[in-house]
């Protein structure tokens, strides 16, 4: 069985040697770049199944580089960056980012960011059934069932649910889940989302104010696992 390949894009020699040694010690194959033009044309000619992308990079800002990514890289790109205000997390994952962590960074963490997102590059979207844990989803039915149990969702709780599920594991910002599910005008509403989750959470949880499914990333926006 081949190995996963991962292209790491970062212009410190120390992290992607970091990252070389302790992607491939966990199985994975590391392609390493240290531009953004470098590293946009070898995901181009090896399609990687994961990118990880430093947003500073010397010829060209990595948000630049992740929007030219996501014109036709459809699988997972991890942030890696010192960058850490919230601008920044929301900037990138409304251009498409799948994750975003911040540097100096954890190892374990990383590679349980790495498990999640390759999770999510066989995306539930098109099966007609699919189960996380204890809520299982009937895409072509438009039904969804706890335990076994029929949950009764209004069209748009389960529209809601249906974005989440078919983005597992990804960080969903406020606006970006406002504006696929209610349109543009309404990407400021964000008690309005709140209020949608709340009821969500009611109904698929077992425990809503203790969420195993539906997660809140502090004031940037949700996560379902």
């Amino acid at each position: 069985m081949s190995k996963l390949e991962i292209l790491v894009i970062d212009d410190e020699p120390q992290i992607r040697k970091l990252l070389e040694i302790n992607l491939e010690s966990n199985g994975y194959k590391v392609l390493q770049a240290e531009s953004g033009k470098e590293g946009i044309l070898l995901s181009a000619n090896r399609a990687p199944d994961l990118i990880i992308l430093d947003l500073g990079l010397p010829d060209k800002s990595g948000h630049e580089v992740l929007k030219e990514l996501r014109v036709w890289y459809k699988k997972a790109i991890i942030i890696l960056s010192v960058q850490n205000n919230e601008n920044d997390i929301v900037l990138a994952l409304d251009n498409g980012a799948t994750d975003y962590l911040t540097k100096p960074f954890r190892t374990g963490e990383l590679l349980a960011r790495i498990r999640a997102s390759l999770k999510r590059n066989t995306s539930p979207e098109g099966n007609a059934l699919n189960l996380f844990n204890d809520i299982e989803i009937d895409f072509v039915g438009r039904t969804v069932k706890r335990e076994g149990d029929l949950i009764k969702l209004t069209s748009t709780e389960y529209d809601l649910l249906a974005l989440f599920a078919n983005n597992a594991g990804r960080v969903l910002t406020h606006q970006y889940i406002l504006r696929e599910i209610w349109g543009v005008g309404l990407q400021t509403e964000t008690q309005y989302l709140r209020v949608f989750v709340g009821t969500l959470r009611k109904k698929i949880e077992i425990s809503p104010n203790r969420p195993r499914h539906i997660i809140t990333e502090s004031g940037v926006g949700y996560r379902f696992v």
